[in-house]
């Protein structure tokens, strides 16, 4: 099972994560920590028209929520709030059910699919998710 959940696909996108690091004016920061797991990510923002402008991340989390965060880095940008829960809909729907698939600029989450039966690593995965809907809820630094 373990060789399942951190595949190739999962090991690659957790070593070309991008967008590493706090943005220097951001219009928003939020941090999210897992508790089951203990992943954290902070996240920054800037905003135009309300959609995400540019994006920052620092994240400690193992590959999963790594692999997760890479996406996020790649696919943010141009996103609107309700785009972002959309997709954390859907990744939480493959976790939980393994029904449906994250598409378009989100279908590298289905490299996170086999991950459906350890349950303890769905906060990881879930992390930037969590975290930018904070940011965008909040909209403050």
């Amino acid at each position: 099972m373990i060789n399942a959940i951190y595949n190739k696909d999962v090991l690659r996108l957790a070593a070309d994560i991008t967008c590493i690091g706090a943005l220097e004016s951001p219009d928003a920061i939020a941090s999210f920590r897992s508790p089951l797991c203990g992943s954290s990510i902070k996240v920054s923002i800037t905003m135009t028209n309300g959609r995400i402008t540019s994006y920052g991340q620092e994240i400690k989390a193992c590959a999963l929520g790594q692999a997760s965060a890479s996406v996020m880095a790649q696919a943010a940008i141009g996103k609107s709030k309700k785009d972002i829960q959309t997709a954390r809909d859907a990744a939480q729907e493959m976790l939980s059910k393994g029904t449906m698939l994250p598409e378009g600029d989100w279908s590298a989450l289905v490299a996170l699919a086999p991950a459906k039966e350890a349950k303890s690593r769905h906060g990881a995965i879930l992390l930037p998710f969590d975290a930018l809907l904070k940011a965008l809820t909040e909209k403050k630094v």
